[in-house]
């Protein structure tokens, strides 16, 4: 009963989403607009240590490494903070945050038309402990981890412009 139930309610919602406008991101698989155009985006050089894991993490998810020709240029600025919160009553920190920031820009290599043009930010917090060792562990941990993440939000916003972009030169 409640299987057919289940079933008569998913059959008009699986119509219902066939007829509106949604499409894979990756339609297409490897040889798709979006992926074809990812792996032609040229990272240059970031400057600074965020930079060299930011800039990895990119190549990485672009699948740009190795690749000849490259028909965009993503240029990355990154600002780095770290900033003490929670001060005890003996003025020593107990918390600090992390703090990385991306201004980005997807450029066209032939036009130099600039595509895309947007910032984007994540944090995290780091427990202050009486090892120094553990903490800069941690802040180096939390910067690797925020690396990836900055890189996974800029490589999606980078695959939206270049979808909009191959739908609209059809």
């Amino acid at each position: 009963m409640r299987q057919s139930f289940a079933l008569s309610l998913a059959l008009p919602l699986a119509f219902a989403l066939g007829g509106c406008s949604l499409q894979p991101m990756y339609a297409g698989g490897g040889s798709g607009a979006v992926a074809q155009g990812l792996a032609a985006v040229d990272v240059p050089p970031i400057e600074g240590k965020a930079g060299w894991l930011v800039r990895s993490a990119l190549n990485d998810q672009l699948g740009a490494a190795g690749t000849g020709e490259f028909r965009y240029r993503l240029e990355v600025r990154l600002d780095d903070s770290l900033e003490g919160l929670a001060v005890l009553a003996d003025d020593t920190v107990s918390r600090e945050r992390r703090t990385l920031r991306a201004r980005y820009q997807l450029v066209d290599s032939a036009t130099g038309a600039i595509l895309l043009d947007a910032t984007e930010g994540v944090d995290a917090g780091i427990d202050v402990v009486s090892s120094e060792y553990a903490v800069i562990a941690a802040e180096n941990t939390a910067l690797e981890n925020l690396a990836v993440e900055i890189s996974d939000r800029i490589v999606t916003r980078v695959a939206v412009a270049l979808r909009e972009r191959a739908q609209g030169e059809r």
